[in-house]
């Protein structure tokens, strides 16, 4: 039996799957370890992938190779664009998923995976190299030759295995804590035993952790949902997907068979009926079939329940110590902290096409249960709502700002990668980008290889990781397109030129797939040149033209890339009207973007090219701030906690002056002297 690896991954939440996968693509002999086999990547919280910022996230981790794209193609029961009416840079996909097809079709994944074994196990200890001891002898991935520096894991059953690196990623199940009402109990999430152990390893070893909460609504049943007194929220009419697909779709199978439903036999939708007899308004004859989501509003009833219940709602009397996020609230903070709005929206999710289960969205809450019952019911659509699972909050515990580096390395203890919500941030999207980072720098660790770390300008997953090393964080991070001061050059529709490279050097997508994203580069290109050097006169019989396909006639010689600028303006209608050159749908898009938003894509470029001096100048990791005549005391005590990498990341901490970067540098260029 194996019990030697290069890597092992605890937790197999959406950063541990990440994770595994990254470090055994990359041939690393890899192990994943999770409490239940059963519940890999599962979607304990809302049942969707994407948004705004974090449907960037998404494409970027399809870009550099992950698995969350194309396991949401393959559970999508509804997808649709966000932000339509607004600029490219903050468009952005949101699929709502089937739950249990996710977790599924990510278990099947991953057990496909070379290198990579998957067990049930709860890990109890971990205990790390002790730098004398002379570690087994590995296999191929590591060569034949004894290595120092070893972890050894050891799981519930007093079971052990080795590992030169390991990655946490523990989800909210270190020392977790559920809370409905005055009712508590140790729980990872409903249901699951909390891992107790580890955080006490953990704290035991020297990690300073912090307490974090979250929740989740109550789940209704959607038989007992009055859908005539809501309003539907339909999915795309035309096809969409997270994953970069190209011509064929990585797994070898045209895209057309990636959009049926895998349960032809659910109990709510058969595959031969057009009918759906659960959910009306269901899309069952477009381009995929898609469930719709209903939007429902609180009433002053509703308002009034919970007012009258403050004294037992757990967030207010003290049983809740952790600290939750802003932007997710719950229900009853919105009602304290928003008392002048007369009503709250809350959108209805299925929860996949096998189930009744309904998601009540912004209704997060721990409120007693009788509670929960009694403000639902005042919803006219909910009037007769059955409650199949009720709502409920869970404190866990997370490591302290600070302890980790860009490359998600813990600081104290080399060899460790911590990802997920245990380095602060909430979503699910965020845990699976950091989980990615983790398996790619973990490879490397092993491998004596210098770590991947991606610029602010490179991608979403390098503002992510950026910001988890040089801000505080006080509350569960999340994503926002505002975080990215260059959004404009971190679209979704350009994730793959900017990714794939990288990711075929890393060995973690194959040479066709990188083939096909410079193909998709240099059509683009060619696009833009052909637009350019096409020159259009005005003329009775080119404006003509020009009127017929709906597009405003022209009163000066022009490129049709100029004239393709214009917001409105579509590039079928020039194509209508001037013959201009067929193009794939992806290569017209970014032509378009460029036309359009090439000034303000020009000027974050060359903010980009002046920033990068200051991300470029490395700072040595043991530089002693004590010495630095000139720093402030408490520009030192911020410099030598969070040790910065670069004089970019020093600049972009808290309390850190742009006096203090300069005195940095020039004791940079003293000590190179």
């Amino acid at each position: 039996m194996q019990t030697t690896y290069d890597v092992i991954v605890i937790g197999a939440g959406h950063a541990g799957c990440e994770a595994a996968n990254a470090a055994a693509l990359m041939g690393c002999r890899t192990l994943l370890l999770t409490i239940d086999l059963d519940k890999l990547a599962h979607m304990s919280c809302n049942p969707s992938i994407g948004g705004p910022a974090k449907g960037h996230l998404v494409r970027e981790i399809d870009a550099l190779g992950g698995l969350m794209a194309r396991v949401t193609d393959r559970a999508t029961i509804q997808i649709r664009t966000l932000n339509e009416s607004k600029g490219p840079a903050v468009q952005s996909l949101r699929a709502q998923c089937d739950k249990h097809l996710y977790a599924q079709v990510m278990k099947e994944t991953l057990e496909r995976v070379p290198n990579l074994d998957i067990r049930q196990a709860m890990v109890e200890r971990i205990v790390p190299p002790t730098g004398n001891v002379e570690t087994p002898r590995w296999g191929v991935s590591m060569g034949e030759t004894p290595h120092r520096g070893v972890f050894t894991v050891i799981t519930h059953t007093g079971f052990t295995y080795q590992a030169r690196s390991v990655i946490l990623t523990t989800g909210t199940f270190l020392r977790g804590r559920a809370i409905t009402g005055d009712a508590t109990w140790g729980a990872g999430r409903a249901g699951e035993a909390p891992s107790l152990a580890l955080g006490e390893n953990l704290a035991a070893l020297g990690f300073p952790l912090v307490r974090l909460k979250t929740g989740t609504p109550p789940r209704i049943h959607a038989r007992t949902i009055d859908f005539s007194l809501t309003e539907a929220q339909h999915g795309s009419d035309v096809p969409l997907y997270f994953g970069h697909y190209y011509e064929i779709a990585d797994c070898g199978l045209p895209i057309a068979d990636c959009t049926a439903p895998d349960n032809p036999q659910s109990a709510i939708y058969n595959r031969q009926s057009t009918i759906c007899p659960v959910y009306p308004h269901a899309q069952l004859d477009g381009w995929r079939p898609q469930l719709p989501c209903y939007l429902v509003h609180t009433t002053p009833e509703f308002h009034a329940i919970i007012r009258a219940n403050l004294h037992r709602a757990p967030l207010f009397s003290g049983v809740i110590e952790g600290i939750g996020p802003r932007y997710c609230p719950s229900i009853e903070d919105k009602i304290v902290r928003f008392a002048d709005k007369e009503r709250h929206g809350l959108f209805l999710e299925p929860e996949g096409w096998g189930t009744s289960e309904v998601y009540v969205q912004g209704c997060n809450t721990s409120l007693p249960e009788d509670v929960q019952w009694a403000m639902l019911r005042s919803i006219p659509a909910l009037r007769n709502v059955e409650l199949m699972r009720v709502g409920y909050a869970i404190e866990y515990d997370a490591v302290a700002t600070g302890e980790i580096g860009a490359d998600l390395q813990a600081r104290r203890m080399p060899g460790m990668f911590l990802a997920g919500q245990i380095n602060g941030t909430t979503g699910y999207e965020e845990a699976a980008a950091q989980g990615l980072m983790a398996g790619i720098n973990a490879a490397r660790h092993v491998r004596g290889e210098p770590a991947v770390i991606l610029g602010r300008d490179q991608a979403y997953i390098g503002v992510l990781l950026d910001d988890l090393v040089t801000k505080e964080i006080r509350e569960p991070y999340r994503m926002f397109t505002s975080r990215a001061e260059h959004r404009l050059l971190l679209r979704g529709d350009n994730a793959d030129l900017r990714l794939t490279p990288l990711a075929r050097e890393l060995g973690l997508v194959d040479v066709r797939r990188a083939e096909a994203v410079e193909r998709k580069r240099e059509q683009s290109a060619d696009l833009r040149a052909r637009l350019e050097g096409w020159r259009i006169f005005p003329s009775a019989t080119v404006n003509a033209a020009l009127g017929a396909a709906s597009v405003e006639p022209i009163s000066q010689p022009m490129s049709a890339f100029d004239l393709l600028s214009r917001p409105a303006l579509r590039y079928d209608q020039l194509q209508a009207a001037l013959g201009l050159p067929d193009a794939p749908p992806t290569v017209v898009e970014q032509v378009k973007i460029e036309a359009t938003y090439g000034g303000y894509i020009d000027r974050q470029r060359r903010e980009v090219a002046r920033l990068h001096k200051m991300d470029s100048r490395r700072i040595p990791p043991n530089l002693d701030y004590a010495a630095i005549s000139g720093l402030r005391n408490e520009a030192r005590q911020v410099l030598a906690r969070f040790r910065p990498a670069t004089l970019g990341q020093a600049g972009r901490l808290a309390g850190i002056t742009p006096a203090d970067v300069t005195i940095i540098l020039f004791a940079l260029e003293r000590g190179q002297k």
